[in-house]
């Protein structure tokens, strides 16, 4: 629901190909709480027999390093025992809620300018 209608933001999302094969994407999506943008990543994928090889953590990089200093925070949902090492954390989305079923504890922000964000609110696609 949060990606329906938009489109994703190709400087943001990427692949990755071994000889014509996709084994990895990442994909980064407009959205809004209340009124403060946002970009939502995800999903990100790797094909179950490339896991464990540090394509994930490529993909992820690559999207980190492609960031502007203009660029919102980024919210997704994950395990924060996993993103966190890329500066994702539940703290601050605890009033934050989404359309369709999710777990409150997986929703996860990365935002390391401390923009002042709403403490409640509906993610919602940015249009």
């Amino acid at each position: 629901m949060l990606r329906k209608g938009v489109a994703a933001n190709d400087r943001l999302s990427f692949a990755c190909v071994d000889e014509d094969r996709l084994v990895g994407s990442i994909q980064c999506w407009p959205v809004m709480v209340a009124s403060s943008p946002l970009i939502l990543v995800g999903p990100v994928a790797v094909s179950p027999d490339r896991q464990n090889q540090g394509i994930g953590h490529m993909l992820m990089h690559s999207t980190l390093r492609a960031l502007t200093i203009v660029d919102p925070p980024m919210v997704m949902v994950g395990d924060e025992e996993y993103y966190e090492r890329f500066g994702f954390v539940a703290e601050q989305t605890g009033g934050w809620t989404l359309p369709g079923p999710w777990e409150p504890h997986r929703l996860l922000l990365r935002n390391p300018q401390a923009i002042l964000l709403p403490t409640t609110g509906l993610l919602a696609p940015r249009l």
